[in-house]
């Protein structure tokens, strides 16, 4: 498969590995320093575009897909304002875009664990919820794009919440999101019942970015010769 690469930083080069490894072509790289190459024969190419790069570009990377008619598998967070553009190029124009928040096999049976356990607590109103995620200090979105999926899943179950909201609970319906950017931590998430009298938790840790590459690369290869808006649920079926 020809896989076309947008944003050449750590998760680029990640990519770039496992993809090779898995038997397939690397023809195009696109970086901030060579965007005219979108309009390349290479990058026209490719039977995907593999995309991680910053919220600010996101978009434009998208629409330039589309231009040339490349499917597109989208890692970057931090653009969702523009979610309803992009399924309206899949379902009006035949376009191809695989979302997720997060490739991470792990994260994903996370995310289900945090459906299962918000439906329970439902029911037990003595506990109020909240949530914590700490990543790299290079990460440019808070609260991440995993952070908000578990957000928005837990309060789809949870009635007494209503929506997130970044660092506090200005309201009881609300569910805080504390952010911590240090180091080079990959991502942790965790999600926090608590009570009077315990505490009930369910945490995500990464111990690097390998798993993040590999689902994207699965993705690239799920995607191939499909039409239409994609996720990480009609992939991995769960």
């Amino acid at each position: 498969m020809n896989i076309a690469l947008i944003g050449y930083g750590k998760m680029g080069h990640e990519i770039e590995k496992i993809a090779l490894d898995r038997g397939h072509k690397i023809v195009a790289i696109i970086d901030v320093n060579n965007v005219a190459d979108f309009d390349s024969p290479a990058f026209k190419s490719a039977d995907v575009a593999i995309e991680f790069s910053t919220p600010d570009s996101a978009i434009n990377n998208y629409r330039k897909c589309f231009e040339a008619n490349v499917p597109v598998v989208a890692g970057t967070t931090g653009w969702l304002e523009h979610m309803d553009e992009v399924k309206k190029a899949c379902a009006k124009q035949g376009k191809t875009f695989f979302y997720a928040s997060n490739y991470s096999l792990g994260v994903n049976i996370f995310f289900t664990m945090n459906k299962y356990l918000a439906k329970i607590m439902n029911n037990y109103s003595d506990y109020d919820v909240k949530m914590e995620e700490i990543h790299h200090i290079h990460k440019l979105d808070a609260p991440s794009g995993t952070a908000i999926t578990l957000a928005e899943d837990l309060i789809k179950e949870v009635d007494r919440k209503e929506r997130w909201n970044l660092e506090v609970e200005e309201k009881k319906t609300d569910v805080a999101i504390h952010c911590i950017r240090e180091g080079e931590v990959p991502g942790i998430h965790e999600v926090i019942y608590e009570s009077e009298v315990d505490v009930i938790s369910i945490k995500h840790e990464s111990k690097n970015r390998k798993g993040l590459a590999l689902g994207a690369v699965i993705a690239a290869e799920f995607t191939n010769g499909k039409k239409g808006f994609l996720g990480m649920n009609d992939m991995l079926n769960f």
